[in-house]
C-alpha cells in the first residue's frame, strides 16, 4: 500500500512537471523601432533601441515615458529631450533643456517628462546619440 502511494505521488509530480513545461509562457521580444515617426536622432543610434513609448494624460497634461535599451556591452551616454507640439503641429514653448542619461551595457533606462501646458497634444523625442 505504501509503495502504491509513493508511485502515485511520483507519477503526479512527473505529470505536473510535464504540464508546466508544455505551457511555459512565451518571452516577450522587444519591437525594433517602436515609434520611428516620434524620434529625431542626432548621431549614431547603433546599439540603442526604443523598447516602449507610452503616453498618459494627467490633469489634462500629457506625460510621456520612453524605455531605451543599450544592446551593447559598454555603457552609453546619451542626451535627450522632448519637443512638445500643439494640435496644428507647432512647437509649444521654447523647448526643454537637454538631459543626460547614462545607460549601462545591456540595460534599459526610462526617459520621462511632462508637457509644459495642456495645449500639448503630440511630441517628438530628440536624442543626441554620439558615442563619446
Amino acid at each position: 500500500m505504501k509503495f502504491q502511494v509513493t508511485v502515485l505521488g511520483a507519477l503526479m509530480a512527473l505529470a505536473a512537471i510535464a504540464g508546466c513545461a508544455q505551457y511555459a509562457a512565451p518571452q516577450p521580444t522587444p519591437e525594433p523601432d517602436v515609434a520611428p515617426s516620434k524620434l529625431l536622432l542626432r548621431g549614431d543610434p547603433s546599439g540603442l533601441r526604443v523598447l516602449d513609448m507610452r503616453t498618459q494624460k494627467i490633469n489634462d497634461v500629457l506625460v510621456v515615458q520612453t524605455e531605451l535599451l543599450n544592446t551593447e556591452n559598454s555603457s552609453r551616454q546619451i542626451y535627450w529631450r522632448y519637443r512638445w507640439l500643439d494640435a496644428s503641429g507647432m512647437q509649444v514653448g521654447d523647448g526643454e533643456a537637454w538631459k543626460p542619461l547614462l545607460i549601462y551595457g545591456l540595460q534599459s533606462q526610462f526617459a520621462r517628462s511632462t508637457a509644459p501646458t495642456s495645449q500639448v497634444v503630440d511630441f517628438r523625442l530628440e536624442m543626441d546619440t554620439d558615442k563619446r
